[in-house]
């Protein structure tokens, strides 16, 4: 997989989790069930589990995306896009894997599996800088 389709597909994956949660929650406010401001950050949420967990994989998934999103660009203008090719479709899958795994639960093993995966991306993303650098 070529690290722009590694990049589009990250963001997809991203909208997706987006839509977990507001199509839930859209009807509610247009039914007059919840007034738009009824979900604040940092405020305790009513939703069901699984959608607080939908919105807190889409949040980790913002994390890493410019980044990733940034490194891929800047191999293109170099181009050296063979170099962040060889393991940006890696990136999107351990992103993924990430995400699922935040789906499914918050015990403590499930977040030991989702930091691994994290650091996975990030060892990942540096490991592609380092290939554009060299």
């Amino acid at each position: 997989m070529n690290g722009f389709t590694a990049v589009l597909l990250y963001a997809v994956w991203t909208l997706l989790l987006v839509m977990m949660y507001a199509s839930y929650r859209v009807p509610l406010v247009l039914i007059g069930r919840k007034s738009p401001n009824h979900w604040e950050r940092g405020q305790p949420s009513d939703d069901p589990a699984i959608l607080v967990r939908a919105k807190g994989a889409h949040l980790n998934c913002v994390e890493n995306f410019a980044l990733f999103a940034a490194v891929v660009c800047v191999a293109a203008l170099l181009g050296k896009s063979a170099v962040v090719d060889a393991v940006a479709g890696y990136v999107l899958y351990a992103r993924i894997g990430q995400s699922v795994v935040h789906l499914i639960g918050t015990s403590f093993p499930l977040v030991l599996i989702r930091a691994a995966l994290f650091l996975l991306q990030v060892g990942l993303i540096l490991y592609m800088i380092w290939g554009l650098l060299h």
